[in-house]
């Protein structure tokens, strides 16, 4: 049974920087890129826990888990049926700094 993805606004803004970062050399890496990613993020319906716990890779209690799409990482958790993606970062980026009250 499917259960239902609300994206963050936060995350909606990742996707479009992501796309316009890609898309100044080549469009149409840009527009796969993304696709990609929310493709990944279209699984979670059918696979919420899917994603690997980020509390594993912090080593701090965290609800969040995350999925790698290609050179990207999408955080999100699992929550009364719902799964919530909060953000889309570069697996380079300090994602840390950046993800700040996710546990």
């Amino acid at each position: 049974m499917a259960v239902q993805i609300k994206i963050n606004p936060i995350a909606t803004s990742d996707l479009q920087e992501i796309k316009s970062y890609i898309a100044e050399e080549n469009a149409n890496a840009a527009i796969k890129t993304v696709k990609e990613i929310v493709d990944s993020i279209e699984r979670l319906s059918q696979f919420p826990e899917s994603g690997s716990m980020l509390m594993y890779k912090i080593k701090i209690k965290s609800k969040y888990r995350y999925v790698i799409c290609g050179n990207y990482l999408v955080f999100y958790f699992y929550e009364n049926g719902i799964v919530y993606i909060q953000r889309v970062l570069h697996g380079k980026r300090d994602y840390m700094v950046l993800l700040g009250d996710l546990q």
